[in-house]
């Protein structure tokens, strides 16, 4: 396929030219909605294109016996911690409004068919797909059903991967984003030459979800590269309690990768790609950039290996389901596997499953696997 460049959202265009740059708050406003005010307030001045939220309903993503996580005040539930993020819908809403009335893109990031369909309900112009929902498909068939424009990462997965989601999108505008699921993500494992690759492969505009910590290397050689996006997470302070503010950018920061961003772009498109590589290995080192460049093969980065089936959705028994039970649907969910849980079947076999009896005992959290129905 040729590559395609280009990626539609309302009466915008983003491009290889003039990329899509995403500050994602995620969740580190807290439910707070001054300090949410602050963080869009701070990150449209810093020169962001779209604001992007997440929309947490815990039970979606994790089951309760997942295990934990060290956390500065001590370790803490990794499900409670993710009660922690839920916020009501209004929250969403008032946000958008603030958002868009600075002219801003407003984006958020579904975990699961309720908050797709709430999401949904607050009329955005586009939807988030994060990287371990990518297997997700009865989640990829929902918002399908949607027609919006798509932005879908693709952290901890393979070209396969890749190609099956795109073919539950088939039938909407997506726009891939590259990416390293590791928090932080190496720079050197960025393989940003990817970006090319996949675009071509898969007709698709591609971009980056940077999760590494500088603020220019891998968004400025990304946009040298012809991303269509950048995104990067985006806090107040990095000492701030979110989630994810240790590996997000400041304000300071952020304006510092927006412009480096553009410096490269208008590089790119005056006198070339090639010269706006050069630029960055005369400024930067050359074994360096070639190194985040990369070969341009989709693999899972060496830091995503061992997530494998662990960060992406597998079935998992909701409850205890006995030897020889018939497996009902309200007794299984796709869910994050994460460390302590082992991993079940794909999503995509979870109709395959119900209505068939158990052959083993399969604890509560567990997955289901093969040889357990």
């Amino acid at each position: 396929m040729k590559q395609q460049r280009e990626f539609h959202v309302g009466n915008k265009k983003w491009s290889a030219c003039h990329a899509l740059v995403i500050a994602e708050l995620g969740t580190g406003h807290g439910a707070d909605r001054t300090k949410a005010a602050e963080l869009i307030d701070a990150a449209a001045e810093a020169g962001a294109d779209c604001i992007k939220f997440q929309m947490v309903y815990a039970d979606e993503i994790l089951h309760p016996n997942t295990g934990d996580v060290p956390l500065p005040g001590g370790r803490i539930s990794l499900y409670d911690r993710f009660k922690q993020l839920e916020a009501p819908v209004d929250f969403f809403a008032d946000m958008k409004e603030r958002v868009e009335k600075k002219g801003l893109l407003f984006l958020c990031t579904p975990f699961g068919i309720q908050s797709a369909r709430d999401v949904r309900a607050l009329n955005p112009a586009a939807l988030k797909i994060a990287s371990p929902e990518i297997n997700y498909t009865a989640l990829l068939r929902e918002i399908a059903s949607y027609n919006l424009p798509v932005f879908l990462s693709s952290g901890v997965s393979k070209l396969s991967d890749i190609e099956e989601a795109l073919s539950a999108l088939s039938n909407i505008r997506v726009c891939l984003l590259h990416c390293v699921t590791a928090y932080p993500a190496p720079p050197r494992e960025y393989n940003l030459r990817a970006l090319r690759s996949l675009s071509a492969v898969f007709g698709v505009p591609a971009g980056v979800s940077d999760h590494s910590m500088d603020a220019e290397l891998v968004p400025s050689l990304a946009a040298a590269v012809g991303a269509a996006a950048v995104e990067k997470h985006f806090c107040l302070s990095r000492k701030d309690p979110g989630l994810d503010d240790p590996i997000a950018l400041d304000p300071k920061d952020f304006a510092v990768m927006v412009k480096a961003i553009r410096e490269t772009e208008c590089v790119a498109a005056a006198r070339g790609t090639r010269t706006a590589l050069e630029e960055i290995k005369r400024e930067k080192g050359e074994e360096l950039v070639e190194a985040i460049l990369g070969d341009g093969v989709k693999r899972l980065a060496f830091s995503e290996e061992a997530n494998y089936t662990r960060t992406n959705r597998s079935i998992h028994a909701l409850c205890d389901i006995r030897e020889g039970e018939i497996i009902a649907r309200d007794m299984i969910a796709c869910l994050r596997s994460e460390k302590v849980l082992r991993p079940g079947l794909p999503p995509s076999w979870e109709e395959k499953i119900v209505g068939r009896s158990a052959k083993a005992f399969i604890p509560a959290g567990e997955g289901v696997r093969f040889e357990d129905v």
